[in-house]
């Protein structure tokens, strides 16, 4: 409000639980109630993983799908039908570039960002009748933000001890301007990140054996380092 021309009834927060799938049309509802119309869905709900799978207990794998997958469909379809009563809309859907590779100590996670790149590209085809209607997957890399602190571990009441440095990763406001970007100009997918990672995802698109050796040799080494502590 203090660095724009917004005035307070141009902005609604309301507390959601992707999990609680039975608030989200009221959720919606409320949305339409205050504006009329909903332009933009953002899906940006989630929770990484940080465990082996042979010491992640099932429940865990259920919670990343329920969170992940199942509560961003769920809220997708709600404002979808809205969508599709205006033909117009945008549905960006923040993936990963786990949702088109794999990697170690992240099997629950990728799963779900694989299942989120499924659905919607899937759904995109279902939508040929409604062409204002833009299904836009954003696949970012490695981010600053608080994602590690919150990660799934092999208990659900578990935390991750070490969070590790992220001075690494690429800037929040960066992701956000490439996301918001790829959004005004309807790309059905954008894979968002810095140098060494980007070349990884076309080595998985393009030459997918040199990305497995790639990555067992990458992988060892993360699971030694998993398992140091570090």
């Amino acid at each position: 409000l203090e660095i724009s021309n917004l005035s307070d009834e141009d902005i609604l927060v309301l507390r959601l639980d992707l999990t609680d799938r039975s608030s989200h049309e009221a959720a919606t509802n409320s949305v339409l109630k205050h504006f009329g119309k909903i332009d933009v869905l953002v899906n940006n709900g989630g929770r990484s993983q940080r465990s082996l799978f042979v010491d992640t207990n099932l429940d865990v794998f259920s919670a990343i799908m329920e969170l992940n997958y199942l509560g961003t469909i769920s809220l997708t379809k709600h404002v979808l039908n809205h969508m599709i009563q205006r033909k117009k809309g945008k549905i960006v859907t923040v993936s990963s570039v786990m949702g088109i590779m794999g990697a170690p100590l992240a099997s629950g996670y990728c799963a779900s960002k694989h299942a989120l790149q499924g659905f919607f590209n899937s759904l995109r085809t279902e939508l040929t009748d409604y062409p204002e209607i833009s299904i836009i997957n954003i696949c970012p890399g490695p981010v600053q933000s608080q994602i590690i602190q919150n990660v799934f571990t092999e208990n659900l009441g578990k935390s991750l001890e070490n969070s590790g440095d992220q001075s690494h990763k690429m800037p929040t406001d960066r992701c956000v301007r490439l996301t918001l970007v790829s959004t005004a100009n309807d790309l059905k997918e954008a894979w968002i990140s810095d140098q060494p990672y980007l070349a990884v995802c076309y080595l998985w698109q393009y030459a997918p054996t040199w990305a497995w050796w790639l990555m067992n040799r990458m992988g060892k080494r993360r699971i030694q380092n998993f398992k140091s502590g570090m």
